[in-house]
């Protein structure tokens, strides 16, 4: 008999009958994966019988269907299964077991307990590994995945992505060899050096703490259009103030002046938007004395250009340190939130690569 297999009964009329992401990448989280997802309208009484029919053929069979079908969906499945439900949703006969959740979250059944119930039924277990990035191109990901899927066909690979910062998650058999899987992390690891902050589920705010930790480190920020976002994201970590001096959102071309100590001139000559500013920028805040580390952040989010007609997506984000100042232009793509996050992502990333 095949592995797993998930029936979904949704309303065709206000949804599409795809299979349903959120459910599925519930349980990939877990290490649990169907053969074959089964997208059922639950008013199609000849599709829901088919879809029922074929599930005999599996180990285990996840139905997921509004809370208000319940009676009908258990007392079908209790004929077809000859057995019975307990009070949590679960059934379990001679060849299938059958997990029944409802998609409105109210359940006596967690996943988790579905998941590790599955597990038992198959006989196996499996164990977790992550790899955390930021910028690393899709093709180099899934390459990267492919190779690693040659080496452990049993493997399977969670990435979720936002704004640029990707999480591999890797789901592997707990009877695999550890001479193999770390064979499938070193390649991994080769293919996407350039773009890894940790190889653990940490954020990077988190991961920049701890470095700058280790290193003894003081980082301090500037931040024109990313308004304030890369100091929230270092506040949200406990423990911070051990590394954090100061943020200042110097918006105005007056608050660089007076804040940061940009020359006029750069601003007349280069503009607000340029890679002199961002220099300078942090070039102001090292100067201070207080910081060892120094981040600034100027560009255009959009939805309009500012009066030089510079593009939209146009960010240059410094990172200073005592061996020198370096300028990184970005030239990105997509509304404001966007532009504006994945600059947020990016100036963490850099402060990270440039004290590792």
């Amino acid at each position: 008999m095949t592995k797993n297999c998930l029936i979904i009964l949704k309303n065709k009329k206000l949804f599409n009958l795809s299979p349903d992401h959120d459910i599925i990448s519930q349980f990939g989280g877990e290490g649990v994966y169907f053969s074959t997802v089964f997208a059922v309208a639950y008013d199609d009484s000849e599709e829901i019988a088919s879809a029922f029919k074929s599930s005999v053929n599996y180990v285990n069979t996840v139905i997921y269907f509004p809370e208000s079908m319940d009676g009908a969906v258990r007392k079908y499945a209790e004929e077809l299964y000859s057995g019975q439900f307990d009070e949590v949703g679960v059934l379990r006969s001679q060849n299938n077991n059958v997990f029944l959740l409802h998609d409105s979250g109210n359940n006596k059944l967690t996943v988790t307990d579905a998941v590790n119930l599955i597990n038992e039924a198959l006989g196996v277990s499996y164990g977790k590994s992550y790899i955390k990035t930021v910028g690393a191109p899709p093709s180099d990901i899934n390459e990267a995945l492919a190779q690693a899927k040659t080496l452990c066909p049993d493997c399977d690979f969670n990435v979720s992505e936002t704004f640029g910062d990707c999480k591999i998650e890797i789901v592997y058999p707990s009877t695999l060899s550890k001479s193999l899987f770390d064979n499938i992390l070193r390649g991994l690891v080769a293919k996407l050096d350039n773009y890894i902050y940790a190889l653990e589920d940490i954020s990077l705010a988190q991961r920049l703490y701890q470095l700058l930790k280790l290193r003894r480190m003081k980082i301090s920020v500037a931040e024109s259009f990313t308004g304030g976002g890369i100091a929230k994201r270092l506040v949200e970590v406990s423990g911070i103030s051990e590394v954090y001096i100061e943020g200042l959102n110097t918006y105005a071309n007056q608050s660089k002046m007076s804040r940061l100590g940009v020359k006029e001139m750069t601003l007349d000559k280069f503009g607000a938007v340029s890679e002199e500013t961002a220099y300078e920028m942090a070039e102001g805040l090292l100067s201070t004395g207080m910081c060892d580390v120094a981040v600034a952040t100027t560009g255009i989010a959009g939805p309009k250009s500012d009066q030089t007609n510079k593009p939209v997506g146009l960010v240059y984000i410094s990172v200073g340190t005592s061996d020198g100042i370096k300028v990184y232009k970005y030239e990105l793509n997509g509304g404001r939130e966007n532009i504006t996050e994945r600059s947020i992502n990016s100036a963490l990333f850099l402060a990270y690569k440039t004290i590792k």
